[in-house]
């Protein structure tokens, strides 16, 4: 099933972690609408503007297994609101020419460069909500004593 016209479903729910715990991670109904959503709203737009593969490190998560994983509480990829993208897959593209696409052209509602340097994140979250207005949210993660922190842009 193809969530836009470059983006499948498969490539969204796929999760390591889940198939060595036997952890299902398909999407509820409002989960699939909200997939959906992002994949038309936010990932088709960057793959038609770059015109290249784009990957997705972390779509959608079950509540077990973003427990399994240590994700927050809130996370949005457990409502199918949040794609974790990243252009070092397939190269073509920088994690850092995505996000500055994204922030520049697109509606979000959080758009995180995920740790790497001041030039090149590790990857790029963004989060996309039909349900309420987006806060066009940047922020940078980085990293104390092994914990995460977010830094507002």
């Amino acid at each position: 099933m193809n969530l836009s016209d470059n983006l499948s479903l498969n490539e969204v729910i796929k999760s390591d972690t889940a198939i060595k715990n036997g952890i299902d991670n398909n999407p509820t109904e409002e989960h699939l609408k909200a997939l959906k959503t992002i994949a038309n709203e936010v990932f088709q737009p960057i793959r038609d503007y770059f015109d290249v593969p784009i990957a997705i490190s972390s779509g959608y998560r079950s509540r077990a297994l973003n427990i399994a994983i240590k994700g927050s509480a809130t996370s949005q990829h457990c409502k199918g609101e949040a794609l974790d993208l990243d252009a070092d897959v397939f190269g073509r593209v920088t994690n850092a020419e995505i996000y500055n696409y994204i922030k520049d052209n697109l509606e979000f509602d959080q758009l995180i460069w995920e740790f790497g340097t001041d030039d090149e994140p590790n990857w790029v979250h963004v989060s996309y909500t039909a349900k309420k207005a987006n806060r066009k949210m940047l922020l940078k993660a980085y990293k104390v004593n092994g914990k995460s922190h977010y830094k507002v842009l």
